[in-house]
């Protein structure tokens, strides 16, 4: 029986009349076998019961009969192409558990049976009234875990207070006093939380996408800084180059020329010497003859044409002076040096405009003023009024010297801005760091947390030491640069449009603040004219 069944195709399990595999199979008196709805649904449409298969006729309805052998023989059939017919497990999917042997592909979890199931498995929660109640969920795997450990009772409830899953028995012991849900109705508020948690997580996303976006930025940015950097570097030292060479060729030149008019002066010289060395020569060869001559008469004759001298030059006032070349090379030197005045006034031109591109609006702070400073309405002028003013207390206010920092601060990045010093006969200007003693009289040095640039009487960097720079006629507007994040801070003449001077490798490690000192007002109006924030103009 056993190697017959083994033969035996799905067609010899199949009913004759829906041409599936037998569903509750049943046999006619002549022998064939039907589903028991088949054959029941045919002979409701027939006036004479006849077998669809042999076409026997009976005389009455017959009573069907089930074949128990042949049933069993196709629930085993059809198990077998089920099997045949459902995946097997793969290493990251849930197993059934109730396959032995090749474990199938797990296609629904019971949460009452805490068991996976494959299709095949699954078939009685399918059918039995008892089994259609339980919760069907996706597949899951561990289903040991959502069983209490200490009451081996399902974790169907949640403890707000704990947070955590609990079981009946648990709302009676430990967490009695604890306000405790259904676990659906923990899920329905914490996935209503879940939108917000994903909003949460898109918006760090998008920031973290922004920040490679920005360093990115930074990088082509950095890029195009250095290029230009190069390509000015090249066009400077090209400049230069020709200039040296040219330098080189006219001093060459001049030297050679000098050297020549003199070789010829002398070679002239020379020949006008020798010139007159034959004449005497020839003169005394005369003379020597006429000494041994005794013809009286043409002794006499000649001897007048030879007493008087040949005509010379009085070569006692004749020399020839080397040729002097004091100054020649300083001469291509002043030469070389307007060369590269020019070309660094052109790169420094171009340098302000860059960063004249970070222009900030800044304005300033009242809360920070000493009280003998007075400020305009739209918070862009200062100046020393010459009388103390009774202010409130202010922790950000200097009390000692007469200083003032904006509103705005920076923490990272560049910004530029620019401050009129027209008319004023001493003033001080830069940024400083928010972290200042604003209570005592304290130098504004480095060392103090401030990057200023000062003038009375002469041009200094307040540094430790002070670093003195070249006085800059009728300086009138001064550009301040400073890049955080590589501690650079530049000072710029606007108006001659060249660069005062850049302190370099400063340590900043908290917010720097633009930074104004109007300088003292005496009573004879001196420095009375006012500093002012003015706004960038890149045509000047």
């Amino acid at each position: 029986m056993a190697r017959a069944n083994a033969s035996w195709s799905e067609e010899n399990f199949s009913c004759s009349i829906c041409l599936d595999v037998f569903n509750s199979p049943v046999s006619t008196p002549c022998g064939h076998n039907f589903c028991r709805n088949c054959i029941t649904n045919f002979w409701d449409e027939q006036v004479k019961y006849k077998c669809p298969v042999c076409n026997k006729l009976f005389d009455t309805r017959p009573d069907l009969q089930v074949n128990t052998l042949f049933s069993e023989m196709v629930d085993r059939f059809g198990t077998s192409v089920r099997v045949k017919e459902q995946p097997c497990v793969e290493p990251a999917e849930v197993p059934c558990d109730v396959c032995t042997g090749t474990q199938l592909k797990a296609v629904k979890s019971c949460l009452v049976c805490l068991i996976s199931y494959c299709q095949t498995h699954l078939e009685p929660h399918q059918r039995v009234v008892g089994l259609k109640k339980h919760r069907l969920v996706e597949p899951m795997d561990r289903l040991e875990d959502r069983m209490c450990k200490k009451h081996d009772r399902l974790l169907d409830l949640f403890c707000q207070t704990e947070q955590v899953c609990v079981c009946q028995f648990c709302t009676e012991g430990d967490h009695k006093s604890h306000p405790v849900v259904p676990l659906k109705e923990e899920y329905e508020v914490k996935t209503a939380q879940l939108g917000k948690i994903e909003a949460e997580v898109q918006q760090m996303i998008q920031e973290r996408l922004n920040n490679i976006q920005e360093i990115k930025d930074t990088v082509n940015h950095s890029k195009e800084d250095a290029d230009r950097e190069i390509a000015d570097g090249v066009h400077i030292l090209t400049a230069l180059k020709r200039c040296i060479e040219k330098c080189q060729d006219d001093l060459n030149q001049m030297v050679k020329k000098r050297l020549k008019s003199t070789e010829k002066k002398a070679e002239d010289l020379i020949k006008e010497l020798e010139q007159e060395i034959e004449d005497l020569t020839s003169r005394n060869s005369e003379v020597k003859q006429l000494s041994h001559t005794e013809d009286h008469h043409h002794f006499l004759q000649a001897f007048r044409s030879l007493k008087d001298p040949p005509p010379t030059r009085d070569w006692t006032t004749v020399e020839v002076r080397p040729p002097s070349y004091v100054g020649t090379l300083r001469r291509s030197l002043d030469q070389l040096e307007e060369t590269l005045n020019m070309e660094m006034k052109k790169l420094c031109d171009a340098e302000l405009k860059r960063v004249q591109q970070y222009e900030v609006d800044v304005t300033l702070d009242p809360d920070t003023a000493h009280p003998k400073l007075t400020l305009s309405e739209d918070g862009k002028q200062v100046h020393d009024g010459g009388v103390v003013k009774q202010l409130p207390d202010n922790p950000k206010r200097f009390t000692k010297n007469i200083r003032f920092l904006t509103r705005q601060s920076f923490s990272s990045g560049r910004f530029y801005f620019e401050v009129q010093v027209k008319d004023k006969t001493a003033w001080g200007l830069g940024v400083a760091r928010e972290s200042i003693d604003r209570k005592d009289r304290i130098i504004a040095s480095n060392e103090n947390g401030y990057w200023t640039l000062y003038y009375n009487d002469e041009l200094i960097f307040h540094d430790d030491p002070f670093v003195g720079l070249p006085q800059r006629a009728e300086l009138q507007k001064v550009g301040v640069f400073v890049y955080y994040d590589e501690g650079l801070v530049s000072f710029y003449d606007v108006e001659a449009r060249v660069h005062i001077y850049s302190a370099t490798g400063c340590s900043f490690t908290e917010p720097l603040y633009p930074f104004l000192y109007p300088g003292p007002f005496d009573y004879e109006g001196n420095n009375s004219a006012p500093l002012i924030i003015s706004p960038v103009n890149q045509t000047d």
